[in-house]
């Protein structure tokens, strides 16, 4: 018999929202019973600039520096339509450990027996936190990111089988939100424990390998020391980006660079080259600063910008 979906009211994903917010913990609008964000409704390699809100800021906003905690913002999303509720790990400062069960109508092992497997491992328990059960029946665990080291970034499989992370970079779906007719519900509402250290050592990203210093051949007239101080504005708003904003600001930096690379003045492959160090200097994972740059680069190319000589 099929599951009947019922439509959660709006006023209840407010209540859930503005509670989140509270916290401290910033939330931004999912389409409706559904995971993927309400706004921007486009990516960012496709970016017009017709998006009012892309507009006003001079470049693709994505759904990361939308998140908010202000209760005025919030009230003014969740009265217009009932939207799930998106929850901003990075600038919460919250590790999310997403313990998943099989798709499988299967018996193997689950997330939480992954889980409890490593924790029995380095002689540790799973100490209470706050949990949250999604709409599959998995578990979200909710844990402090901590206050020293490197930020955390998310990870697939790399705990085990059946256990992703969503930290610097990833969002969750919050509690009060529903996924195709299922409620992602509170199951423990206590504050969030504190990233257990053995978890947030095998979660450290591994040390950046030595970077050799990269060189652009550019003119010594006027017009080469214009693109040279662009290049080393763009590169130091990477590397001075803070924790939760970093990808965004590559992909402005990748912007900037690729009008240049458009207009003449640096080919792209140098541009690619010096935004692939800052990213990596930044703590940024390959894949996902291969991805960043391209887009930018490509948005940039539409707007080509010539220097005078």
């Amino acid at each position: 018999m099929q599951e009947e979906r019922r439509p959660v009211p709006t006023t209840n994903l407010l209540t859930a929202a503005l509670a989140h917010a509270e916290r401290g913990w910033h939330v931004f609008p999912l389409r409706p019973d559904d995971k993927r964000p309400a706004f921007p409704d486009h990516p960012a390699d496709n970016c017009a600039g017709r998006d009012p809100r892309c507009r006003t800021a001079g470049h693709h906003l994505g759904w990361a520096p939308r998140a908010t905690t202000d209760p005025d913002r919030i009230r003014r999303a969740w009265t217009a339509r009932p939207y799930g509720i998106g929850l901003a790990c990075g600038p919460s400062r919250l590790v999310v450990v997403d313990l998943d069960t099989p798709k499988d109508a299967t018996t193997g092992p689950t997330g939480l027996d992954t889980l409890a497997d490593l924790a029995a491992a380095h002689a540790a328990a799973i100490e209470p936190t706050y949990t949250v059960t999604t709409g599959r029946g998995g578990t979200h665990l909710y844990y402090r990111h901590p206050d020293d080291g490197p930020p955390l970034r998310n990870t697939a499989g790399t705990l085990g089988p059946l256990v992703d992370t969503r930290a610097h970079g990833g969002y969750v779906v919050a509690a009060g939100s529903t996924v195709a007719g299922r409620l992602y519900r509170v199951d423990l509402d206590t504050g969030p424990a504190p990233l257990p250290g053995w978890l947030a050592a095998r979660l450290a990203p591994a040390p950046l390998p030595p970077q050799r210093p990269m060189v652009v051949s550019l003119p010594t007239d006027r017009s080469g020391a214009y693109v040279r101080a662009a290049i080393i504005r763009e590169v130091d708003r990477v590397a001075t980006a803070p924790a939760g904003e970093r990808n965004r600001c590559l992909y402005i930096a990748a912007v900037a660079l690729g009008q240049l690379a458009a207009g003449g003045s640096l080919t792209e492959t140098d541009a690619s080259g010096v935004l692939e160090q800052a990213a990596a200097s930044a703590g940024l994972g390959s894949v996902e600063t291969a991805r960043t740059i391209r887009s930018g680069l490509a948005a940039g190319s539409k707007r080509p910008r010539q220097v005078a000589a």
